[in-house]
């Protein structure tokens, strides 16, 4: 895994996501809501000619919402086949955190953080918490409902 990886906050919370997972970072101020789409999913926004997706990490982490701000973030993220935007309160730095850094995550965050986070590191005295990605952005590809309709 990549030593490098992009450093984003939520509700005061220090994430971080590997670099090479990440497309790119762009500002927030709105999208288009999407009918039927789960709680989480903000709604679509055009990013350099591509429409994606975005995640409300606030409400995926089940914590109130916030108003977007100048430093509100997509991070956009690629796995696998899936590009889903991952909105932030802010990010804006790139770190280098070695894989020996990470450590898994106490059982109390393991258990009943939803499985969001995978690991656990320290960088200048704070810890950070790495995202799983595949469980943050699980659930968020178009379905098909009991009407036989796409839905987001």
């Amino acid at each position: 895994m990549s030593a490098l990886h992009v450093l984003m906050t939520v509700a005061g919370t220090r994430y971080v996501v590997p670099a090479a997972s990440v497309l790119q970072m762009e500002s927030y101020s709105e999208s288009t809501p999407v009918p039927g789409a789960a709680p989480f999913v903000v709604g679509l926004v055009q990013i350099r000619g591509r429409v994606v997706p975005v995640v409300d990490l606030r409400s995926r982490f089940g914590l109130p919402p916030m108003e977007p701000t100048l430093d509100s973030r997509v991070v956009v993220v690629q796995l696998g086949e899936r590009t889903v935007g991952l909105l932030a309160d802010s990010a804006r730095e790139v770190v280098r955190i070695e894989p020996e850094d990470f450590k898994p995550p106490p059982e109390v965050v393991a258990g009943q953080g939803a499985g969001f986070v995978d690991a656990v590191a320290q960088i200048d005295k704070k810890l950070v918490l790495r995202l799983a990605l595949a469980r943050v952005v699980s659930d968020v590809r178009p379905e098909e409902d009991v009407h036989g309709e796409q839905r987001l």
